[in-house]
């Protein structure tokens, strides 16, 4: 049996940082160079809530000037009525949006983005009327979908 040569060996133990598998080349990006990067759940949610925030903070600066708002992924448990969406704090001036209810728990009329985030934005602009004392209809008429 033939023994390798010594150059071999050195040449198997010298690997490139990146895999090479087969001689393809380095693997691409599952989107492709054209496409953005995938987003997660998470991601898209925040961005749901801070688009229906920055909205209503600039509809009320006064009210909502030292709120702070958080996401959390669940309530810490299930109160009477059910599973809260939201929890407001009047003494801390705080309100906690829950992204896992609002995703699961949310009569969808379609599967789609539109209602996805019509659900997302009622549940946001009932946090804000209800630390607010007010009707969510007088907060944002123009947005506000009772779902």
């Amino acid at each position: 049996m033939a023994r390798p040569s010594r150059a071999r060996l050195q040449h198997r133990s010298v690997r490139p940082g990146w895999r090479d598998r087969h001689g393809r080349g380095i693997r691409a990006w599952v989107t492709g160079p054209y496409l953005p990067p995938l987003r997660h759940r998470d991601e898209e949610f925040e961005a749901l809530v801070a688009h229906a925030l920055h909205h209503l903070q600039h509809a009320w600066p006064e009210e909502l000037g030292g709120t702070r708002f958080d996401i959390a992924p669940m309530p810490p448990a299930a109160g009477q009525d059910g599973i809260r969406r939201y929890t407001v704090d009047r003494a801390a001036n705080r309100i906690t949006y829950y992204r896992t209810p609002m995703e699961r728990l949310g009569h969808q009329r379609e599967d789609d983005d539109v209602d996805r985030r019509a659900i997302i934005e009622s549940a946001v602009i009932r946090g804000v009327a209800e630390l607010m004392g007010r009707d969510p209809w007088d907060v944002a008429p123009e947005r506000y979908r009772p779902y």
